[in-house]
């Protein structure tokens, strides 16, 4: 039986072949979904759709030059994430070269001491979820391949570290109390105060990251006790510690790399909060700090060329997902399809208790948000029809939008269009196949909390 499972996982498509056939899917859709929008106003700098003015609009399909065209045009619109790919690979690349990581994790698990790698995994579960939390998605994609490295050093593999940090960055971005993406424009659509409810949203995503860290933690017992149950397979050596832990030390020439890699991260996090940096600028930072840090150990410019050039073969496939899956929207955008489903999922709500309603509304947002991978455009386009639905099944504004984050959130663990989910699990060399072999029973117990927090948000008025 087991032989059969794995045999039938194996079977799994490739995640270029499966994101190819979601684009065709989706261009099948503009034939049989009738074409159709909302109008829309802006407000604030944002555009966001009215709630009852849906109408159905002309018929405009996807042909076969329409459906190859989108994937061009999905390159073109995802463009700065495809970039921070690359400068993420690029710095990674020239600061695996200098050893200044792999010295730093042996140095650091030395001296905690390879006993305490369980305490290890739960820290570093929680330190990508507060980075998740506080810092966003794509942003800390350079970040990832670090986990890799530390899963190693303490006994672990490539699927461990995935876990620590994929798993940690997805859902501490997904249930943020402060996503400004998610929450931000859920509040400034529903007009309440900026993050509101956060105590309730900081309970929960704290429950589920404890959560995360527990199955971490089991995986790790798992594979320690019988190595033939790691789901990595493939041989990345060049993400694996290279000599003994008792070898390890840090050099002048690391600390200072170090420090250059941490001032980076520093001025990074400045321009977030306090000058509303985006992708580009951080894309910015990851280049200059590979720059620094190239010349720092002693690199001339040709050697950092070719460094960062061997750095980007691995991360060429994840840049080609975040294309072609944002090239799914485009199919659906040019179709004029996008709306109708939001109308369908939104046209029942009505029908259902209250209890069931905020459930079923979580539910409509994962499927729309494999359709709208984009956080912020997915709130655009649902809260301002989700929201007054909401409140007429008897859901406080607030818990409409608490279901439209646990629907999209957690999600985003699994979606296949996420580009940056893709692209991290390209950085850290694990098959999306075996990913979903290992997070979905972890995502099944993250569904079953968040249905949980929708019901006592619903039972004690929430948001009132």
């Amino acid at each position: 039986m087991a032989g059969k499972k794995k045999k039938l996982l194996d079977r799994f498509p490739h995640p270029l072949a499966l994101l190819f056939y979601i684009v065709v899917f989706a261009a099948i859709l503009t034939y049989i979904v009738p074409a159709g929008s909302y109008e829309r106003e802006t407000i604030g700098g944002e555009t966001q759709t009215i709630p009852g003015t849906f109408e159905y609009t002309e018929q405009n399909p996807a042909g076969i030059l329409d459906l190859f065209s989108a994937i061009p045009e999905g390159f073109q619109q995802a463009s700065n994430i495809v970039f921070i790919v690359f400068a993420a690979a690029m710095m990674f690349g020239i600061l695996e070269k200098t050893g200044v990581m792999e010295n730093t994790i042996g140095t650091l698990v030395k001296r905690l001491g390879v006993k305490r790698r369980f305490m290890i995994v739960v820290i570093m579960t929680f330190v990508y979820g507060l980075l998740g939390i506080f810092v966003g998605f794509e942003n800390n994609i350079a970040l990832i391949p670090i986990a890799v490295l530390l899963s190693s050093a303490i006994g672990g593999d490539k699927m461990l570290g995935a876990g620590i940090a994929i798993g940690g960055v997805v859902i501490g971005f997904g249930l943020s109390p402060f996503n400004p993406y998610t929450i931000g424009v859920g509040h400034n659509i529903a007009e309440m105060p900026l993050f509101s409810g956060w105590i309730f949203r900081s309970i929960l995503v704290f429950i589920v990251l404890s959560v995360l860290a527990a199955y971490n933690i089991w995986y790790f017992k798992k594979i320690l006790r019988d190595r033939q149950k790691s789901l990595s397979d493939i041989d990345t050596s060049e993400m694996q510690l290279t000599k003994p832990l008792e070898e390890y030390k840090m050099k002048r020439k690391d600390i200072a790399v170090l420090l250059v890699f941490v001032a980076g991260l520093a001025v990074m996090l400045t321009g977030v909060f306090a000058k509303g940096w985006f992708i580009n600028e951080i894309s910015a930072i990851f280049l200059m700090v590979a720059i620094i840090a190239g010349i720092i150990s002693g690199m001339n410019g040709n050697q950092i060329a070719e460094t960062c050039t061997k750095a980007l073969a691995p991360s060429a496939f994840a840049a080609v997902i975040i294309g072609v899956a944002q090239s799914i929207q485009v199919v659906l955008t040019n179709a004029n399809i996008g709306d109708t489903i939001a109308f369908y999922f939104t046209s029942g709500l009505d029908a259902f208790p209250t209890s069931l309603g905020v459930i079923f509304m979580a539910v409509s947002q994962s499927v729309i948000s494999i359709f709208i991978p984009s956080g912020s455009g997915q709130a655009l386009a649902t809260l301002p029809i989700m929201i007054p639905v909401g409140n007429m099944i008897g859901l406080t504004r607030e818990t409409s939008i608490l279901a439209f984050q646990v629907g999209d959130g957690l999600i985003n663990t699994i979606a296949p269009t996420s580009g940056g989910l893709m692209a991290m699990l390209g950085l850290c060399r694990v098959p999306y196949g075996k990913w979903l072999r290992y997070i979905i029973p972890f995502i099944l117990i993250a569904i079953l909390i968040g249905c949980i927090a929708l019901v006592t948000a619903v039972l004690i008025g929430w948001g009132a």
